[in-house]
């Protein structure tokens, strides 16, 4: 948008005459000779991102918290299928993935090791944000060590516009970013609005969770002209959608900068896996989008989708993209691989969704996502929960504070396209003590985002 546009790009402005802006220099390595092979349908290294086993110790250990110690462990059998990683594509596991990696390694080690800005940024990191600003529908695109690094940078750069611009002097409170964050958003956001807020260069109000009717009476009673808002696109603990269209419209009535973490949805929504903006049919609308490699591709890493203006202030301003050593090759080369079966292997995603569509007909719940939260309350009875899955061949920990508020306590679900429907089935049937009480699970959901919201309100 033009009024932030702008103010970009006074801020670069002011880091030229410092001689601060800051870019990188890939070092020249030979990429791949040919694309890698993809498949028509699942292969038997699917099962291998689902099927895992514990050692006797870690079970034992498992079992004994919360004080049912027995030896109830030697009868579990030892293969458990898991249903709590976010490898919602199945890449993590796929020939094409694995040999991406071994190769790069054979051929370049780890690569060079230091931070992108010095000498650690290479071709292969190029080809991928070449490759996510195609798949994000942006003009450019920064890669980052974590998801979590990269939502830092986007809040650092932010609030650095406002001491840019301010010239030698703490900025007065209506020369800060107003941000506006949704109660529920990840802890990478909440760090990094903590951060740039106890330095002055931000005031922060807090939403209730996907509330717009809430939003727009703050962004209404805000005087402060430059304002952002920043949400999760796919909640990772509710599993529910932001209302993105709505949030669009609302930039348009108050031209603030849009931000979202699009970690859960990269991949995993869209017909061609854009995430939550194309599944809503708004990416135009989305002025940064945050995202992680480690999640449905299956790999490692954070990006920030973006404007090359936008992406010269994070790398000259970001502290936790300047300061941390750039992903290792054979990394790049993993995620490089990973977005090109993503591409090929449509079945996939398609798959996924079959598996939401199979999961709610089974248990008659109103779910959005491959992402399901069955809230059982107190810690105690999470746990229990917990060992009841566990014993029933299961990988699903139990989900307690801090990560939730108390007595919001919940199994949390995730569903992969290298899950079979027999395992849904036997999932479904194991859960079943808990599916009962479905009808107080939107009670607890709603009191978790109203706790949420209190709580974050006083951050």
């Amino acid at each position: 948008m033009a009024q932030w546009d702008a103010l970009v790009d006074a801020a670069l402005g002011e880091l030229a005459s410092k001689s601060l802006l800051r870019a990188t220099r890939p070092i020249s390595l030979a990429p791949p000779l040919a694309p890698p092979e993809t498949f028509p349908g699942p292969g038997p290294w699917d099962r291998a991102a689902v099927e895992i086993r514990l050692d006797r110790a870690t079970l034992h250990q498992w079992l004994a918290e919360g004080g049912e110690a027995s030896g109830q462990e030697e009868e579990l059998g030892e293969k458990l299928i898991l249903f709590s990683g976010n490898d919602y594509m199945g890449l993590s596991s796929h020939p094409a993935v694995r040999e991406a990696a071994a190769k790069a390694a054979q051929e370049y080690g780890m690569g060079p090791r230091g931070s992108a800005l010095i000498c650690g940024y290479t071709t292969y990191h190029k080809l991928v944000e070449e490759s996510l600003a195609e798949l994000k529908k942006k003009e450019d695109c920064l890669l980052c060590p974590t998801g979590f690094s990269a939502n830092m940078a986007v809040m650092t750069a932010l609030g650095s516009i406002s001491s840019l611009l301010a010239v030698g002097r703490k900025p007065a409170k209506d020369e800060r970013i107003a941000i506006f964050s949704d109660a529920l958003n990840h802890a990478s956001i909440i760090d990094g609005i903590r951060l740039i807020e106890r330095q002055q260069e931000a005031v922060v109000f807090v939403y209730k969770h996907c509330d717009m009717s809430h939003l727009d009476f703050l962004l209404s009673s805000c005087s402060i002209e430059k304002k952002v808002v920043v949400t999760d696109s796919l909640f990772s603990m509710d599993g529910d959608l932001a209302p993105l269209p709505e949030l669009v419209e609302l930039r348009r009535k108050y031209g603030f900068l849009l931000v979202i973490d699009d970690a859960h949805g990269t991949l995993v929504c869209g017909d061609n896996g854009g995430g939550v903006p194309e599944l809503l049919e708004c990416e135009s609308g989305i002025d940064i989008s945050v995202g992680t490699l480690s999640k449905a591709a299956g790999c490692q890493g954070g990006f920030v989708a973006c404007s090359t203006r936008w992406k010269s202030l994070i790398q000259s301003r970001g502290r936790s993209f300047i300061f941390s050593t750039a992903l290792p090759v054979p990394v790049v080369a993993s995620v490089q691989a990973a977005l090109h079966v993503s591409r090929k292997e449509r079945w996939r995603r398609s798959l996924v969704w079959r598996h939401v569509q199979y999961f709610a007909s089974l248990t008659k719940l109103n779910i959005t996502s491959p992402i399901i939260s069955i809230v059982v309350g107190s810690e105690e009875a999470a746990l229990r929960a917990g060992r009841h899955m566990l014993r029933s061949g299961f990988h699903v920990t139990p989900i307690r504070p801090p990560t939730v508020p108390p007595n919001s306590c919940r199994l949390r679900i995730t569903l992969s396209a290298s899950h079979s429907s027999d395992d849904i089935k036997r999932l479904v049937n194991a859960l079943t003590p808990w599916l009962s009480g479905k009808h107080a699970k939107q009670n607890f959901v709603e009191g978790h985002a109203e706790q949420s919201y209190v709580a974050a309100s006083k951050l």
